[in-house]
């Protein structure tokens, strides 16, 4: 006897939604997919989750020919991933919101959780170089309250202007050992950069410790802090 759900449904329907939507949806969400199938296109994103880039910076940063650059910054435009706005000659590119920052922090976890070669970088890349545990967010926003420790972003200048933690210091990875002075000494140092794939911050963490400084870096980055509803200061992308 026919479930009572499905009776009366056409032919090639399931749940009252016909095949050829489902395919054409499908096909549509494959989009988003095959977009993201490449590990520059990958890289070109995670570099716009920190803020608005002109696409000289994204062929210095990324070290890739301008014109594979925009090659991949055209597949990511197609599937609407990014948006980008002219200032005289040159073109800036940004995240098209918040989602796809969403996106890239699920596929990571995904991987995180399926892949182990995931997990051996990791640790051959961030947890050898930081022995401690990195500090959680809530703890941290606690610990800044108090005054317990100084916030450090050792992000590229830019992107600290384009949005960072309220109260955090920007002092730029290859400048912390001229800076290191500017930093109270006897305080506990928390080292945060673009992500918990990034090696900024743990970078950071081994030169304030082989100069005799407490520190550790947060778990997260800056984009994983936004995205979670924590307070921002600048001009957020």
């Amino acid at each position: 006897m026919a479930d009572d759900d499905t009776r009366g449904e056409a032919p090639g329907s399931a749940g009252g939604v016909d095949c050829s939507t489902r395919r054409a949806l499908n096909e549509q969400f494959a989009r988003i997919a095959k977009a993201t199938a490449h590990p520059a296109r990958l890289e070109l994103l995670d570099l716009l989750a920190q803020g608005e880039r002109p696409v000289d910076a994204l062929v210095r940063e990324t070290g890739q020919p301008t014109s594979t650059v925009s090659t991949h910054l055209r597949v990511l435009r197609q599937a609407r991933l990014v948006e980008t706005r002219r200032e005289g000659n040159q073109i800036h590119y940004r995240l098209a919101g918040d989602e796809v920052s969403c996106l890239l922090a699920a596929l990571r976890a995904v991987a995180a959780a399926n892949l182990a070669e995931v997990s051996e970088i990791s640790r051959d890349f961030l947890e050898e170089r930081d022995a401690l545990e990195p500090v959680p967010a809530a703890d941290l926003l606690e610990r800044v309250r108090d005054g317990e420790v100084v916030l450090v972003d050792v992000r590229p200048a830019t992107e600290y202007r384009s949005g960072h933690i309220p109260d955090a210091v920007s002092i730029p990875l290859e400048e912390l050992e001229e800076r290191i002075s500017e930093l109270p000494a006897g305080t506990d140092i928390v080292a945060y950069c673009r992500g918990p794939y990034c090696v900024l911050a743990a970078e950071a963490v081994a030169i304030l410790r082989r100069k005799g400084r407490r520190a550790c870096r947060m778990a997260d980055g800056f984009p994983e802090w936004r995205l979670a509803g924590h307070p921002v200061a600048g001009a957020a992308p």
